[in-house]
C-alpha cells in the first residue's frame, strides 16, 4: 500500500486472535516503523477498551541487547496489560488459548504512585513503586511462526498474550534487583537461567526508560498499574501438559499450569 492503513492493519491483528496467525506486515510497515506500529497498537487498544477490556498496566519488551541487535534497534518496546490476561498464580493457562507461545521470567513493579512527569528520575520512580513481586509473561505472535521485525511486535501489542504475578509483595528497600538470579523449571528441569542484569542493565533502569516514555506521549502510568519489565533471561517455547515455574533472587516464586482446562 502507498499509505499504510493503519485501521485495516489493526483489524488483520485483531482478526488473528482467533488462532490463525497473519504474515509479516510488511505491507503496511516497514521493519523499523515505531511510529506507524504504535499507531496500529494504539488502534487496537483503543478497540478493546471499548469492547470493555480494562487496561491495568505495561509490559516491556525488548531488554535483552543481543534481541535489540537482531531485530535492528537500540531501544526497548511496550505494549498494554489488560485485567483479563492475568493468570493467578498456580492456576491454570488452556493450551488452546495460545498460537505458538512462549514463556519467560520477570520482576513485575506495583506502582503506588502516579509517574506523570516527562522528566522522571530514578528517585521518582523508586518512590512510587509499592512493591515488587516475580513475574511469568506469556508470549505469543500473531505474526505467524515468530517471523517479526520490530514494528511487527510493536504492532502487535509488544507479542503479549497472558502474565501471572507472584502472591507474596517485596518491598524494594534492601531488594538487590541487579544480581538477582533467577531460574525457569519446566516440571522441575531447568529450562532458562538469566539475572537481573540482563534486563536492560536493571529492571528498574526498564522501569524507568517506560514511565519517562510514556510521560512524554502524555499517556503517564498511574498508581495501580503493573509493570512487567522484561525478560531476566532466555524466553522457552512452552509444551502442553507441563507445570512451569521460575524463582527469583529476594521475591520467590510464582508458576502455573499448561494445559487444556
Amino acid at each position: 500500500m502507498s499509505k499504510p492503513d493503519y485501521n485495516a492493519l489493526a483489524e488483520r491483528l485483531r482478526g488473528a486472535y482467533g488462532g490463525t496467525p497473519v504474515p509479516p506486515m510488511r505491507d503496511g510497515l516497514e521493519p523499523g516503523d515505531a511510529d506507524g506500529a504504535y499507531a496500529v497498537q494504539r488502534l487496537n487498544t483503543q478497540h478493546w477498551v471499548k469492547q470493555g477490556r480494562r487496561i491495568v498496566g505495561r509490559k516491556i519488551g525488548l531488554t535483552a541487547k543481543a534481541v535489540q541487535t537482531q531485530l535492528g534497534v537500540d531501544q526497548p518496546d511496550f505494549g498494554v496489560l489488560f485485567a483479563d490476561m492475568e493468570v493467578p498464580d498456580g492456576g491454570t493457562l488452556a493450551t488452546s488459548s495460545l498460537i505458538k507461545g512462549r514463556v519467560e521470567a520477570e520482576v513485575a513493579l506495583v506502582l503506588g504512585r502516579d509517574l506523570d512527569s516527562p522528566d522522571v528520575g530514578y528517585g521518582e520512580l523508586l518512590r512510587a513503586v509499592e512493591y515488587a513481586v516475580p513475574a511469568l509473561e506469556i508470549v505469543d505472535s500473531r505474526i505467524a511462526d515468530w517471523k517479526i521485525t520490530f514494528a511487527d511486535t510493536v504492532a502487535d501489542n509488544g507479542s503479549s498474550a497472558y502474565y501471572v504475578l507472584g502472591r507474596e509483595p517485596k518491598s524494594l528497600s534492601g531488594l538487590d534487583l541487579l544480581t538477582c538470579g533467577m531460574i525457569m523449571e519446566f516440571d522441575g528441569s531447568v529450562v532458562s537461567m538469566g539475572v537481573g542484569a540482563a534486563c536492560l542493565g536493571h529492571p528498574l533502569i526498564s522501569a524507568a526508560w517506560l514511565a519517562k516514555t510514556l510521560a512524554q506521549a502524555g499517556e503517564p502510568l498511574r498508581a495501580g498499574d503493573v509493570v512487567l519489565t522484561g525478560a531476566l533471561g532466555p524466553m522457552v517455547d512452552l509444551k502442553p501438559g507441563i507445570h512451569v515455574r521460575a524463582q527469583v533472587g529476594g521475591l520467590g516464586s510464582v508458576g502455573f499450569n499448561f494445559r487444556e482446562a
